[in-house]
């Protein structure tokens, strides 16, 4: 387990411990672990309630969370280290090693039925699957729309399913606009998975243990926890539309029924993974300067420049467009700091998952961080938004 011992003093984050331990008392959490990385120096690691609300199990650095989409993170480094050795170019085209994905056809803007496109005007290329520029979608987040009905109809996202199974379904459905010209959050880093298994000739799981895993020592990272009785339970909010409506309702079989205890046919790149803190911290960590290093600094520094076209920023049906924020090659990129960020989180590359872990870098501020939570819902969330202001204001005023 990689060590969490602070060895950089000085940085004062009473404030933001305060912050969410109101979050913990007000029952909008149960709880929250973080660590905050000025270099590769810990400077701030805590834990804040409990594992298990109901049988009163205090939060541990050792405990496994789900963590979701922070999956896209390693899976992104899965790719990059193929990319490092010359086995595709990011200009390439996905069909070069996924055919079925050949011959896109994209829905007409005014569509009312799946056979209303039109051929897509490039083909998908490695670089767009990275940057979820694609036009692939996901299913999740636009509910009525055609094309969210023909994922869940199809079972798109379907842990019974492997992810070359996947890729036949994907074969069949339109893309939501032409390659390159838009974003959308995606099933895209599931394909940057089945990409890596094909160019590889391994499963999914164990190149990630033989180029990632094991050699970080991330000993509690995988596709099933490692002991069940450390897998933090997981809740959801008593409000779905209002986050600050207090309480918490267990939600243990999300996202399916024995989830993350058992192995599945699904493999997912985009939000399979369960790990701990300390894992997470041994990732990041590999990713800043200054020492042992996962990816050549290039590579890194590549990933970290925006991959969008100019006036393409990311959108949520529920935020729609969020200007100032673009995407690299492994997560969303801040160009101008909204009201939100703390205005010195210019550059920032981030991410995070739908349960509330979140893990960011600043480049400019030499700064990075984590957060690990189990809350439905919870990437947005105000205590995260909350936490990661104030980690930023902790750091400047060592600064």
């Amino acid at each position: 387990m990689e060590d969490m011992k602070v060895t950089a003093t000085g940085y004062d984050f009473r404030p933001a411990h305060t912050a969410i331990q109101r979050y913990v008392d007000g029952n909008f959490l149960s709880g929250f672990s973080s660590a905050v990385l000025v270099g590769r120096d810990l400077v701030d690691v805590k834990c804040i309630g409990w594992a298990d609300k109901e049988a009163q199990i205090p939060l541990r650095l050792d405990h496994i969370f789900r963590v979701f989409s922070n999956t896209k993170l390693i899976t992104s480094c899965a790719a990059l280290l193929l990319f490092e050795e010359g086995r595709f170019r990011l200009d390439d085209p996905i069909e070069r090693f996924v055919p079925q994905l050949a011959n896109r056809r994209v829905l007409r803007p005014d569509a009312t039925s799946l056979d209303q496109t039109e051929p897509a005007v490039r083909p998908i290329t490695i670089r767009h699957l990275m940057s979820h520029n694609s036009g692939l979608s996901y299913g999740l987040l636009d509910p009525g729309t055609l094309i969210f009905n023909a994922y869940n109809e199809r079972k798109v996202v379907n842990p019974a399913t492997t992810l070359a199974q996947m890729t036949d379904v994907l074969a069949d459905l339109p893309l939501v606009f032409h390659p390159g010209t838009s974003w959308e959050y995606s099933v895209a880093t599931d394909v940057l998975a089945r990409l890596v298994e094909v160019i590889s000739g391994q499963r999914f799981d164990a190149f990630l243990q033989s180029r990632i895993l094991g050699p970080l020592g991330m000993v509690d990272t995988g596709f099933v926890a490692s002991d069940r009785n450390r897998l933090v339970a997981f809740y959801a909010g008593a409000d779905p539309i209002d986050p600050m409506k207090p309480g918490l309702n267990r939600a243990d079989d999300a996202p399916y029924p024995g989830a993350y205890l058992r192995p599945v046919p699904r493999q997912s790149g985009g939000s399979g993974l369960v790990s701990t803190l300390p894992d997470m911290v041994a990732l990041i960590r590999s990713l800043l300067p200054g020492g042992p290093a996962l990816l050549e600094p290039d590579t890194i520094e590549l990933m970290m420049t925006n991959q969008l076209a100019h006036g393409v920023w990311i959108r949520f049906p529920a935020y729609g467009e969020l200007q100032g924020r673009a995407h690299g090659l492994a997560g969303a990129l801040i160009l101008k700091p909204s009201a939100f960020d703390h205005q010195e989180a210019g550059g920032e590359l981030f991410w995070g998952g739908r349960a509330g872990t979140q893990w960011w870098i600043s480049p400019k501020k030499n700064t990075a961080g984590l957060i690990m939570a189990q809350r439905e819902m919870g990437f947005a969330h105000p205590f995260a938004v909350e936490f990661k202001r104030l980690a930023y204001e902790a750091v400047k005023r060592k600064s």
